[in-house]
């Protein structure tokens, strides 16, 4: 008996020197964040007008929707205009990034014109959006076109990618396509459906205007106002002349945005996961010592913010420090005043009975709460 629990333990012990050893902090590694990248393939002549300018106010309640829908993930957008040959461009090109509020601005620019007649580039702007943004290849991501316009593409122009097999190297790329028709035109209904069932998207039709833009004002949004310019104080735009001032011209677009679309800016960013921001994209002093992007003793003093010129290295680290406190005390009231807002925007469409309207926004945040 003993002989045989002697040889047990031999055995056990053998087997225990053998087995393989795993590092101990593999347990503690972070897990890489879920990515979700969407790209805007838009028609951007004349008849789209009013479709752009209501885009313009919404993008920010899009944005929230990926949020709302995945709120632990990293964001990237994209933005493609197109047009047609002969117009004052065919496709204009905004790469995926995770700068959301440099890509409202690039939206912003967008003015409609040329057209006047059909069809469009379709074609070649879908094929930028496929073939030419950096698409993540992690299996993981989520990747989806809004494909959205109100005229057919060209399928007679020489050597010019044709829809079936642009679509068909989207889906080979994890991405899914969703086509929007403002409008109602036959031959473009026809061609949109096809797209999207290609693309394993949805199909989505939507007034020629885009719809009628549902805003909701609510007890809250003055407030959040005021949270907002406080927070835009705490920035310390850092780096060289042009940097610090795209910081700023930043700040002076949401400034300049109608107020539902400054309070959907800054619900976004109140629900961003990951360390807070007040503007996305580097160049703020505040953000990126938080975020452990820099750290304030590597700032070579040419390309520190003016307020902190000519003080004593002391007094720029206690300065620094003072911004990171108000900055967490006044996110945190934010996103406190955020939920209620949601709750009470929440309970006027549930009094009001309202449906999934039919606008490019409602639209388009339905169809990421569904894919997403």
């Amino acid at each position: 008996m003993k002989s045989a629990l002697r040889l047990a333990f031999a055995t056990a012990s053998l087997l225990a020197l053998a087995a393989p050893i795993l590092p101990a902090q593999a347990a503690s590694e972070p897990q890489p964040r879920p990515r979700v990248e969407v790209a805007f393939v838009l028609d951007t002549t004349g008849s789209m007008a009013s479709l752009i300018d209501g885009a313009k106010r919404k993008i920010w309640s899009i944005a929230n929707a990926i949020v709302d829908a995945n709120p632990d993930a990293e964001i990237r957008m994209a933005l493609i205009g197109y047009r047609d040959r002969g117009d004052a461009y065919v496709t204009d090109v905004h790469a995926l990034t995770g700068d959301i509020q440099g890509l409202y601005g690039d939206l912003v620019q967008y003015t409609a014109d040329g057209g006047g007649d059909t069809p469009e580039s379709v074609n070649e702007a879908l094929d930028k959006a496929v073939r030419s943004l950096q698409w993540d290849s992690g299996g993981q991501t989520r990747k989806i076109i809004f494909l959205v316009g109100d005229a057919p593409p060209h399928m007679d122009y020489p050597n010019a990618p044709r829809y079936p097999e642009v679509v068909k190297a989207a889906v080979a790329k994890g991405i899914v396509v969703n086509t929007v028709q403002a409008g109602d035109a036959g031959d473009t209904r026809q061609i949109w459906q096809d797209i999207a069932r290609r693309g394993n998207g949805r199909y989505l039709p939507i007034p020629q205007d885009g719809g009628q833009i549902v805003e909701i004002p609510t007890p809250y949004d003055e407030d959040i106002l005021q949270l907002q310019q406080s927070l835009d104080d705490t920035v310390l735009p850092y780096g060289d002349g042009e940097r610090q001032q795209a910081v700023r011209n930043k700040m002076d677009l949401r400034k300049q945005a109608p107020a539902p679309a400054q309070v959907d800016n800054s619900s976004f960013y109140s629900k961003k996961a990951g360390p807070k921001e007040v503007v996305t994209g580097e160049g703020d002093l505040t953000a990126d010592i938080a975020n452990g992007r820099q750290s304030l003793d590597k700032v070579a003093l040419s390309a520190l913010p003016k307020v902190l010129q000519g003080k004593s290295e002391a007094e720029r680290k206690a300065y620094v420090e003072e911004q990171l406190a108000k900055r967490k005390g006044l996110q945190e009231k934010l996103a406190e005043i955020n939920r209620k807002r949601d709750a009470f925007v929440a309970a006027e469409r549930a009094k009001a009975g309202r449906k999934t309207a039919d606008s490019f926004d409602s639209a388009v945040q339905e169809t990421l709460k569904q894919q997403l």
